[in-house]
């Protein structure tokens, strides 16, 4: 399904290289266990692989969505009226502001492997979280999203079923 640009939709995967090391944590278990013969042995393969996978995976499955006039990070649903300009972030600036230039309020969805971000400001009064940073690999088309979703009558864009 073609959506349309109020819309966006991303998951933030883990790397490869983070499924490598679900296998050998695996291994790792395996060979602590093999002292107690084979079966233990393969236990501790397929338990810790398993295990550590299940870590990798639930890591690794941010949503990031623009989607009915709404911001969905992660478990956070924003509503785009609430928010203000979004700024792409580049991958120096975005380190900037996960380091020292962050806010201990702000509510930031990070990945530390994926290097672009875009950071809005929340225009709501109400509310005292100063900013969203939200880790992207399409900081550029999530911030169009954003913008479109702003400028767009609530209800008016929203496709069927999301």
């Amino acid at each position: 399904m073609q959506l349309s640009p109020a819309h966006h939709d991303e998951r933030l995967t883990a790397p490869r290289s983070w499924w490598g090391i679900a296998v050998l944590i695996g291994l790792a278990c395996a060979l602590m266990l093999l002292p107690l013969g084979a079966l233990p042995a393969l236990a501790g393969l397929v338990g810790g692989s398993a295990l550590s996978g299940l870590l990798v995976s639930s890591y690794g499955s941010a949503r990031v969505r623009v989607v009915n006039g709404a911001l969905a990070v992660g478990d956070a649903r924003i509503p785009v009226a609430a928010l203000g300009e979004p700024e792409v972030l580049d991958a120096e600036e975005s380190r900037a502001w996960r380091t020292y230039k962050a806010d201990t309020r702000a509510f930031m969805l990070l990945r530390s492997y994926v290097p672009t971000a875009v950071r809005v400001e929340v225009t709501d009064p109400s509310d005292p979280t100063p900013y969203v940073y939200v880790s992207t690999r399409e900081p550029e088309a999530l911030a169009a999203a954003i913008r479109t979703a702003k400028n767009t009558p609530a209800g008016k864009d929203s496709p069927a079923g999301v």
